[in-house]
């Protein structure tokens, strides 16, 4: 494995006593995690027993039984898999970083490897960790291609710096990890049997917004979609990517939250039809290589990614001018949330969000931009958008989700414009714009099953 995927916390002390935990965060799964095959091989070397530890909080920034149903129903596969391969998987049950100290501090751990997020509340569970047990402490990044640390060490302006930072140095990272092998060191017999029933009683989140029916959770189906993506849509994505009636985009994205699949394996399959369809797959890996790790690189190096104050200096200054304009239409947070404004289009958006659990990425755009429009300050507007993109979609409180918001209200990663009411010099869309790019009606109607059960 390439040792820049590595960041040591606190680093190992030779020999190592006790079992190797790997603490399962962002990337659950077991095949094609760079930050397993650390653990596993740690385990080898050392001829030492290998432990998979999630802890599961009971609350996650604004997070619904909808994003806890599709992660649980993940992690009973990873259970499943565990099992298979003679691993121990231990689901732990409580607020993360004292639940997490408490096991460290109850049994005899010799190293902890854990996998890389950029969130702010990720790093300061790892801080925690670190400042209440004397435990070694090694991330190591699954989630990017590229690994993010590696690739940059400052806040990149936009696509434009980040892109040949990846290209560069791509064909030197882009290889799956070698697949996981049988456990042969153990202290006692493997007995995974998590009680299900528990862990879902334990949840103390809403239980207003319903599992999706349409995304359904876990790898083998998240494997599903690929196939689908790659046998049916590729030929089409450059074409047709952006007109939300089509549904000729990948859906990936949940699987890829939750780290249900890896984002090289889908390249790499990807990359097979590069010659068929070259435009294709060039469009596609700019969005899942460049745009995701652009978004991991934003949220990493600047804490204020999901506030006003995050937003580049000359698109404060725009929105901070224009804040006194008029705004023809006023909307609460709840008109917002029951698609309740004036605009069908705006409606029909929030309607697929809140029925499938996502929505499509060129709608997300409008969306976002039309609350700045339809709001008193970007601050609310902004505040609105991350509350509704968190609470509805299954991969909200996610990178991509806070820059997605901050780059259609705040001008993150984006330039400044031609100037106009309320926006300021941020990019502006309408509902002419979108109409002359795709059969808005027809979307409409598609958007317009009964809500009221929500």
């Amino acid at each position: 494995m390439n040792t820049n995927r590595i960041h040591i916390y606190r680093s190992i002390e030779q020999p190592i006593q006790g079992e190797i935990v790997y603490w399962m965060s962002r990337d659950q799964r077991i095949d094609s995690n760079w930050a397993f095959t650390y653990a596993q091989q740690l385990s080898l070397e050392q001829k030492l027993p290998l432990r998979i530890v999630f802890t599961l909080s009971p609350v996650f920034l604004d997070a619904t039984l909808r994003q806890y149903s599709f992660m649980i129903e993940g992690l009973k596969e990873v259970e499943k898999r565990a099992t298979s391969l003679n691993i121990q998987f231990t689901l732990l049950l409580g607020e993360v970083v004292p639940t997490f100290v408490h096991f460290l501090q109850s049994h005899q751990i010799g190293a902890v490897i854990t996998d890389f997020d950029p969130l702010k509340i990720k790093r300061i569970w790892k801080e925690g960790i670190l400042s209440q047990t004397g435990v070694p402490l090694i991330e190591v990044d699954a989630h990017n291609i590229v690994p993010c640390r590696w690739v940059s060490q400052k806040v990149e302006f936009g696509a434009y710096t980040i892109r040949p930072k990846i290209k560069k140095n791509l064909v030197e990272y882009f290889e799956l990890p070698p697949k996981p092998t049988q456990n042969v060191y153990t202290t006692s017999e493997v007995n995974n049997t998590t009680n299900w029933d528990d862990v879902y009683s334990s949840l103390k989140v809403s239980y207003s917004v319903l599992p999706s029916k349409v995304y359904l959770p876990g790898r083998e189906d998240g494997l599903n979609v690929l196939q689908t993506f790659i046998s049916q849509k590729v030929e089409s994505y450059v074409t047709l990517r952006n007109d939300p009636t089509k549904g000729m985009i990948s859906n990936l994205s949940p699987y890829l939250h939750f780290g249900q699949l890896s984002a090289i394996e889908c390249a790499i399959q990807a990359k097979q039809l590069a010659e068929e369809f070259p435009e294709s797959v060039a469009s596609f890996l700019e969005e899942l290589i460049v745009r995701r790790e652009l978004s991991d690189n934003f949220c990493l190096y600047n804490s204020r990614y999901d506030s006003f104050d995050g937003f580049p200096d000359w698109a404060k200054k725009t929105l901070n001018e224009h804040r006194k304009d008029k705004r023809d239409f006023l909307y609460s947070l709840e008109e917002f949330e029951y698609s309740a404004t004036h605009d069908a289009l705006w409606n029909a958006a929030q309607n697929e969000m809140v029925r499938s659990g996502k929505m499509h990425g060129y709608m997300r755009m409008y969306w976002a931009k039309k609350i700045l429009e339809w709001t008193t300050t970007p601050e609310e507007a902004h505040s609105i958008a991350i509350y509704l993109n968190d609470r509805y979609q299954i991969d909200g409180r996610d990178p991509n989700g806070y820059v997605g918001v901050a780059w259609s209200i705040g001008g993150v990663h984006d330039r400044a414009w031609f100037e106009r009411p309320i926006y300021g010099k941020i990019r502006y869309m309408n509902y002419n714009g979108c109409a002359s790019k795709f059969d808005v009606k027809q979307y409409i109607r598609q958007q317009s099953d009964d809500l009221s059960m929500f």
